[in-house]
């Protein structure tokens, strides 16, 4: 079947003809008819199958009629990182040239004067993060009681980033009569319940088993200990034929201290992040996509939505905490038709972490071991590793024994401090006498109005006593209160 057999327009199969594709993928095969119709859409499939082109190309013809009002879109797709949004941005921008579609692109990290002044002209297609969308929605430069056609685009990963009740939100501030488009890589119940909130008797589409892994993909898996897994990652580098390739951690800390290590070996490296400005990570992606850089460094903002051509390999430094998320980060390799392999570096502790994707795909990942790096067997109880891990965390390898031995052997055994505990802290005189401790050398004082001084007890000896409660300054009036304050004459 080709790109004509699906009752696209001439402008739109012209656009898809520039850019180089004949034939459409399984999900654009089932979902373009459906979509051009006017019916609401449950899209499930593996990543990197072509789900973008699925929506924006029925949309262009769908709104090739029509004109946008100031600060009413008539189209809205929600996309849960500023890189997707990017992503869908340019594709409306490939697919669309013969078109005069107006589009606007709502995210974080830009200026919202360039954003409000796109509004006021009026966009036939807004993409936007949920957040900034909102941020413009209080500020009332947006209605969007217009919108005739929505997309949630990457529900699941909305779901995972907490997006869900701004998702829920601003679902209620749209008109109830319109398309919906509801597009995910994965269907776990939460999902399922909210396509069946938003969705009217949808077309559903599942073109693959849900988080099923690219099949040329080649997965492999290296089991080393937490101290050796940077130079696993050196060697699997220098070893492998890599052309380009991502790698994965799974915090932003962690994120700025491998590509520090990496550039200092010596690599051509960067990092990604969604703490970076926005301008930066703009920046660092397109030096990516041009090959300046040959290893990124990111955590899972680049897990979805980048279309890399040709990327050679993908390296998770960290196992995934959530099985999908190993999917779509191998889905960044084996594209287009071409092979990819994709590299885990995993340590005892991640034992159950191994064992959930491996139950995820179906299948155990392969074990390769690295010749001069011991293997390790992984575990799948989290407790011992785990703690011993956070009592290592931050040692090297050959101090974790001398920090250790400071220890006592037994915790019932009294401390050599503790039995000096009732000793005296103050150090002897010159003279020999213990230096009496301050709360005998000193005792609350105060002064009558005419400057007679009186010793008070301590606060030890007026427990017991019944008038002892405190009431405003406390049991004695300050001397400075009782003087009668001087007016100035003249």
């Amino acid at each position: 079947m080709s790109f004509a057999d699906l009752g696209l327009s001439a402008e739109v199969l012209k656009a898809v003809a520039d850019a180089g594709y004949t034939a459409p993928t399984p999900i654009q095969e089932q979902a373009i008819p459906f979509v051009l119709i006017g019916r609401d859409v449950l899209g499930c499939a593996q990543t990197g199958t072509g789900k973008t082109a699925g929506f924006t190309l029925p949309m262009i013809d769908i709104l090739a009629a029509g004109r946008a009002r100031a600060r009413m879109p008539r189209s809205l797709i929600l996309e849960p990182t500023r890189e997707l949004a990017a992503q869908v941005s340019n594709a409306f921008e490939t697919y669309g040239k013969y078109h005069k579609l107006s589009m606007a692109l709502l995210i974080g990290g830009e200026s919202f004067t360039d954003q409000e002044r796109k509004l006021d002209r009026g966009v036939d297609v807004l993409i936007a993060t949920p957040g900034r969308l909102l941020d413009l929605f209080e500020r009332g430069k947006i209605l969007l009681s217009d919108v005739k056609i929505l997309v949630i685009d990457e529900a699941d990963r909305m779901l995972d980033m907490g997006f869900i009740p701004d998702v829920e939100r601003i679902v209620g501030l749209l008109p109830r009569i319109r398309q919906t488009l509801f597009f995910s890589a994965t269907m776990p119940p939460e999902i399922r319940r909210l396509a069946d909130a938003f969705l009217m008797n949808p077309k559903e589409i599942s073109v693959a088993p849900p988080a099923s892994p690219a099949a040329l993909v080649a997965q492999h898996l290296v089991t080393v200990q937490p101290h050796d897994k940077r130079e696993a990652l050196r060697r699997l580098i220098r070893n492998e034929d890599v052309k380009n390739a991502i790698i994965f951690c799974n915090r932003k800390r962690d994120v700025d201290i491998l590509n520090r290590s990496l550039v200092k070996s010596g690599f051509n490296a960067a990092a990604l992040h969604g703490d970076m400005p926005q301008s930066k990570r703009t920046e660092t992606l397109e030096r990516f996509k041009e090959g300046e850089i040959r290893l990124l460094v990111a955590s899972d903002v680049a897990a979805r939505g980048l279309d890399i051509q040709g990327m050679s390999h993908v390296f998770n430094f960290d196992v995934p905490i959530h099985a999908e998320d190993y999917v779509h980060r191998i889905g960044r390799t084996g594209r287009a038709g071409r092979e990819g392999r994709a590299f885990t570096l995993a340590t005892p502790e991640d034992g159950r972490f191994v064992a959930a994707i491996a139950k995820l795909i179906g299948k155990d990942i392969p074990t390769v071991s690295l010749e001069g790096l011991g293997s390790a067997e992984l575990s799948e109880e989290e407790g011992d590793h785990r703690r011993r891990s956070r009592r290592g965390r931050g040692r090297k390898p050959q101090d974790r024994g001398r920090h250790e031995a400071r220890e006592p052997a037994h915790r019932d055994e009294p401390r050599p401090e503790a039995a000096r505990r009732d000793q005296p802290h103050h150090p002897p005189r010159e003279n020999g006498s213990q230096r009496p401790p301050l709360r005998e050398r000193a005792r609350p004082v105060t002064m009558d109005p005419e400057g007679k001084v009186t010793l008070l007890p301590r606060r030890d000896e007026r427990r017991d006593e019944d008038d002892s409660r405190v009431v405003g300054f406390g049991d004695h009036l300050p001397a400075f209160l009782a003087h009668p304050p001087r007016i100035a004459r003249g």
